[in-house]
């Protein structure tokens, strides 16, 4: 069991995948004893804005779990915002927030549901968020001589 609290960022823009990827995340941090919270957001862009805003805030999340998904459309913009939030999340992981990235980006709504139903990548996000937290609570540990 954790005390850990983690704050799962879920994209709705395709609440249908989501959905499934919330639930998987929920039940593996309650398996692993961690308190969790959620917050949606329009769309895979605003996930790594509210990681910020948190972390600004002191509001006292441990770490995060950002879930999304963005389909290939006929236009560029998949490629912003698939490295986009892309980018955001893995500048907040070289500041040493903890965090598992579950965005999707697939070239349709099929790779999506198989994604996000038989492989759940929400639960995959959610046990990478634990996994860091185990470390970051081990070097923690470490340097204090424990």
């Amino acid at each position: 069991m954790s005390d850990w609290r983690i704050l799962i960022i879920a994209g709705d823009f395709y609440r249908d995948i989501a959905e499934p990827m919330i639930k998987g995340a929920q039940d593996a941090l309650e398996a692993a004893g961690a308190v969790h919270e959620l917050a949606t957001v329009p769309g895979a862009l605003e996930i790594p804005g509210v990681i910020t805003q948190a972390e600004l805030a002191d509001a006292d999340f441990d770490g995060y779990v950002a879930l999304g998904c963005v389909i290939r459309g006929e236009t560029t913009h998949y490629d912003y915002v698939c490295g986009e939030s892309a980018r955001g999340l893995m500048d907040l992981s070289l500041e040493g927030v903890p965090l598992g990235n579950g965005i999707l980006t697939v070239e349709n709504r099929e790779q999506a549901m198989a994604r996000a139903v038989d492989k759940n990548k929400g639960k995959d996000a959610a046990e990478a968020c634990l996994a860091l937290l185990k470390l970051r609570d081990r070097f923690r540990a470490e340097a204090r001589g424990e």
